[in-house]
């Protein structure tokens, strides 16, 4: 006879993807309550009012990745306040001697745009996207499956993911990315971008096996670049509301203190409130949180110290500005509303990753710099700007005795000052900043070691071994135990592919009632 229980599926943190995942199990009948230990729900995609009049992400800010999923049109989003606003450009990148690249939404505007200023390059960008758009695609099918050899081979080798000479292409996909644009570029301030996108997933360029990052180029104009009106927490908030309006519920202010094992089998959560009994625990936290602190230490898996987290990864500097931005290279509108690369050459994004390895805060930061309120104009006051300015690399332990709570105003004020090379008089217009270095990040929004990724993207945590051999299929080692979010495949970033994938697996085994 099967037992009573609070809840089918109880939910540990209200992330993104625990609350994609939540949403689906509501939407197809089940009870879900969903337990966040901040005061909002939403996690590292979150926004609020931080300087008065001025609202702030706490974490991912561009919406790019889940624009090639189905999610927002299966969860039907858009009834539950979810409004995307479109931004195009994409990308500028300018530079200090005054030039400015632009990448459209449109691939033929982009090539033409290039070519005007380094003949022939265009044509090649062109090129690369064309010779790679079958990967992109099968790359981004590959996130939205369980990640078995057999799916993978499906997507790979059976879906034609590579058109014409595989050994060629598998010469290539093995390489760094850094190297990547050698084979079609002759300028570097066109090859520069494209690296630096790239390395936003995490690895240095010169890592081999990490070309998939720049190889999925296509996708950018395929899905575009769009941000929710309102922030980027309204994604969440829209998300709260469908399984509030399914039946389910979200309580934010709600630390999950343990979850309660009953011989092999997850069984519910204790919070400080009290327990909640369910078919099925689904957790979203970090991997480390959830098979170590939260198990009792019998129930731990083998391994799960061994996982690597890293040594942080990049630092967010937020700014409230009484005005708009302005580049030296581009004065318009168009060079707010696109995700700005601010980065000289590859070598820079080197120079950062060596005083990482040494444990130092980066002397040269290269910048991705956000102006959102270019396109909602909610974020501000009238006249008012945000700005987001991500920097890369910051270690969370720092060599010499260096101290994050002793260095991080001077750490704030080199990305400022980075910055103003690009855009002198933004210093003069700050009416509040936040920071967030990578101690900061694990304080205020739970990420083990600053990690925004939760674990290294490197091949070894990657598809079939996210988070460890034997998980990857979103089930732990226990029943009733099921695991999403960045610490899952396919890893960080805003796309929820880890919510639905796991959401499946669950469902599946509700319907056969294996849980």
């Amino acid at each position: 006879m099967r037992r009573s229980t609070d809840c089918d599926v109880a939910i540990v943190g209200a992330g993104h993807n625990a609350l994609i995942a939540g949403a689906y199990l509501a939407q197809a009948g089940y009870r879900v309550r969903v337990f966040e230990r901040r005061r909002i729900a939403g996690g590292a995609v979150s926004t609020e009012e931080i300087v008065p009049g001025y609202r702030f992400d706490w974490g991912g800010s561009a919406h790019i990745l889940i624009r090639n999923t189905p999610i927002v049109g299966e969860l039907e989003l858009e009834r539950h306040g979810l409004e995307y606003l479109e931004l195009d450009p994409l990308f500028f990148a300018p530079y200090e001697d005054g030039t400015a690249l632009f990448i459209h939404r449109d691939e033929d505007r982009t090539a033409h745009g290039i070519d005007t200023l380094f003949p022939g390059e265009g044509e090649a960008y062109k090129r690369l996207l064309d010779d790679w758009r079958p990967f992109a695609r099968a790359v981004k099918d590959a996130f939205l499956s369980v990640p078995s050899p057999w799916e993978l081979g499906k997507k790979f080798v059976m879906g034609k993911a590579v058109q014409g000479d595989w050994k060629r292409a598998l010469r290539t996909i093995l390489s760094p990315y850094g190297e990547v644009v050698d084979h079609y570029f002759r300028e570097e301030k066109v090859k520069t971008p494209l690296v630096w996108m790239a390395a936003q997933s995490g690895p240095p360029p010169h890592e081999p096996l990490t070309a998939p990052f720049l190889l999925w180029q296509p996708l950018y104009h395929e899905g575009g670049i769009a941000r929710p009106r309102g922030g980027s927490g309204m994604l969440t908030q829209a998300l709260a509301r469908h399984i509030q309006a399914h039946g389910g519920s979200v309580h934010v202010g709600a630390p999950v203190e343990r979850i309660v094992v009953e011989g092999k089998r997850a069984i519910g959560i204790e919070t400080a409130e009290g327990a909640c009994t369910a078919r099925a625990v689904l957790s979203g936290a970090h991997v480390q949180e959830t098979l170590h602190r939260l198990l009792p230490e019998a129930h731990r898996p083998d391994g799960i110290d061994r996982v690597r987290v890293g040594n942080g990864f990049g630092a967010v500097l937020r700014l409230a500005l009484r005005e708009p931005i302005s580049y030296t290279a581009s004065r318009g509108r168009d060079a707010r509303v696109a995700l700005q690369l601010l980065c000289r050459d590859r070598r820079q994004i080197g120079d950062a990753y060596a005083d990482y390895l040494r444990g130092e805060p980066t002397r040269d930061p290269p910048i991705v710099a956000m102006s959102f309120s270019a396109v909602d104009d909610s974020l501000a006051p009238p006249g008012g700007e945000v700005l987001w300015l991500w920097a890369q690399y910051y270690p969370y332990e720092l060599s010499g005795g260096q101290n994050w709570d002793d260095i991080a105003e001077r750490e704030a004020d080199r990305i400022l000052d980075t910055f103003e090379k690009y855009a002198p008089g933004t210093r003069d217009k700050v009416v509040g900043r936040m920071f967030q270095h990578p101690l900061a990040l694990e304080r205020e929004l739970g990420l083990p070691r600053g990690n925004v990724m939760h674990l290294e993207m490197s091949l070894d945590q990657m598809f079939g071994l996210r988070p460890m051999a034997g998980m990857a299929n979103y089930r732990s080692h226990l029943k009733g135990l099921y695991l999403t979010g960045a610490s899952t495949h396919p890893g960080g970033g805003i796309m929820g592919a880890s919510g639905r994938n796991a959401a499946r697996v669950l469902l599946k085994d509700l319907e056969k009632r294996k849980v």
